[in-house]
């Protein structure tokens, strides 16, 4: 037992869960955990950015670029609040965040007496948007709660989750039993009659193939050795990018991946929620369907699979790779037939001018292992269709909440916790200025990710709507921005201003090479639409 306030309790139990580093905003409700946070200097870092959006979404980069829970800290009501949109994109990213949220003090919460950041129901209002969510009552709870967090958000379909804690309470002191280390998870079954039923279906098909999500980020190899037995092209688009490598011979682009749907027998999806081929491309009785997905609801969501294998996706794919060696059937290549989609899809892509020209500089600019950070953007958009990705982890894409202004952040937090890797996020001048106070947080923490603005002086999307859908009545889509190179100055972060791939290419290079936080501003005119190799038709059921 030791002597230790709740916050202290909390801080200590983090450590010895391997959370090392806290994104997080100080105020009244949290001053003894930022005390405790001070005590602690010498085995936690602490990051502060300059809103409490950006704490969430530091944490949020931090955990998919690592795959490993990380935590922020923000006061209550309007500072939760702040940083609910981006609790609400790791829910949708099942990304594994901790969310420790400042209270009112402990007897006057929902009493409605009009305290400072006063927030009726904080607790149910969080456990709307996390997996799980708890409050602190005492310092004897801290360590079993903060575990049990740490736990929920990294068991089973990994999450987000919070934990508040009033202000008294962080203060309060106690004799405290902190754990050893972290709860154990559970243990990976397998259903052997499941996958020796997914095994034939898979082995004998002539043209089966694979859909990949974000849960198949840490099953790699896997994938890769499943496509190889099975000859299947393998389809990905955002949170699966990566999986396989884009070089691989049996990778293939979504828009392919649509071409080859009609045809295909049968189909792996792994990780995924299958919505993009349940919901638009159409299946019939005629494709026979495996699921993999570790959360027991997902694979029925939209229509029951011919086989649900439910677990870890490696677990469950190194059984299946068993299994298939005792069903698999020989086929021949599909490289003509690929490479023939594939100079259709070029073609296409080609289109996508000046967006495939400067994705092909990034590219270029970026390290194999680098991460890149997509953003709610026509570039964003055309990246999720043309950039190449060879490692898992090294494409973050906001989801199906897809909301503007994420990527900053979540760039630096990526950043923060691989040091190492080069990071690269892309904005639109629309989605940039969500974040944009952001560049002193990245002056003053030294976090060199390197941002390219690319402005074309609207809310592009919704503008091209307008002109397409509504008569060309434009409303609310036009921006007035400020000098990008200019305010990156002001903030003492390196800037450059290329208005060509080429110039693009060489100012990243001499923006990496700094080490250190920049900005690329990109100015542009209005581009081709990509929309049509996105949302693209039924082709079967």
């Amino acid at each position: 037992m030791t002597r230790l306030s709740t916050a202290e309790a909390t801080v200590e139990t983090l450590l010895r869960h391997g959370l090392d580093t806290v994104y997080a905003l100080p105020g009244l409700h949290n001053d003894p955990l930022f005390d405790a946070f001070y005590h602690a200097a010498d085995r936690l870092r602490v990051i502060h950015p300059r809103h409490e959006q950006t704490a969430a979404y530091m944490a949020l980069g931090a955990a998919l670029a690592t795959g490993k829970p990380q935590a922020f800290a923000v006061v209550p009501g309007p500072g939760l609040l702040n940083a609910g949109a981006a609790l609400l994109t790791a829910y949708g990213m099942n990304a594994p965040v901790i969310g420790l949220i400042g209270q009112i003090s402990q007897a006057d919460i929902d009493r409605g007496h009009g305290h400072l950041h006063e927030i009726h129901d904080q607790l149910g209002l969080m456990r709307h948007i996390t997996k799980w969510a708890e409050r602190i009552r005492s310092p004897q709870e801290a360590p079993s709660l903060v575990s049990q967090a740490i736990w929920h958000a990294t068991s089973g379909r990994q999450r987000p989750v919070a934990l508040e804690c009033a202000l008294d309470t962080w203060a309060r002191r106690a004799d405290v039993a902190l754990p050893d280390g972290p709860m154990a998870l559970p243990v990976d079954s397998v259903d052997d009659e499941a996958i020796e039923k997914a095994a034939k279906i898979l082995g004998e098909a002539e043209r089966p193939m694979l859909v990949l999500g974000g849960g198949a980020l840490d099953a790699s190899a896997e994938v890769v050795a499943i496509a190889e037995l099975l000859e299947a092209p393998v389809s990905s688009y955002r949170r699966g990018r990566g999986v396989i490598p884009s070089s691989h011979r049996l990778a293939v682009d979504m828009p392919v991946g649509h071409r080859l749907w009609k045809d295909a027998d049968a189909v792996l999806a792994v990780g995924t929620r299958f919505f993009i081929q349940n919901g638009n491309w159409g299946i019939d009785d005629k494709l026979k369907v495996v699921r993999v997905d570790i959360d027991p609801d997902e694979p029925d969501r939209f229509r029951k699979p011919d086989v649900a294998l439910v677990g870890d996706a490696r677990a469950q794919l190194r059984a299946l790779i068993a299994a298939l060696s005792r069903h698999n059937r020989k086929r021949s290549s599909r490289a003509a037939e690929l490479a023939e989609h594939r100079a259709w899809y070029a073609e296409r892509l080609s289109r996508l001018e000046p967006q495939l020209g400067f994705l092909k500089a990034m590219r270029a600019a970026l390290p194999e292992d680098g991460i890149f950070v997509d953003e709610v953007s026509q570039m964003g958009f055309a990246s999720r269709l043309a950039f190449p990705v060879e490692l898992p982890r090294a494409y973050l894409s906001p989801g199906y909440q897809d909301n503007l202004g994420w990527g900053f952040g979540t760039a630096l937090g990526a950043k923060a916790a691989m040091p190492d890797r080069k990071v690269l996020a892309i904005a639109g001048d629309g989605g940039f200025l969500y974040q944009m106070g952001e560049l002193a947080t990245a002056a003053r923490h030294n976090i060199a990710v390197v941002v390219v603005v690319f402005d074309n002086g609207a809310f592009g999307n919704v503008k091209r709507i307008q002109q397409e859908r509504y008569g060309n009545r434009l409303i609310a889509s036009d921006l007035q921005n400020p000098d990008f190179v200019r305010l990156a100055d002001s903030f003492g972060v390196a800037s450059f201003k290329a208005t060509t791939p080429a110039q693009l290419e060489d100012a990243l290079h001499k923006a990496f090479a700094l080490n250190a936080p920049a900005l690329v501003h990109v100015p542009h005119g209005d581009v081709p639409s990509p929309w049509d190799l996105i949302m693209m038709p039924k082709v079967r059921g």
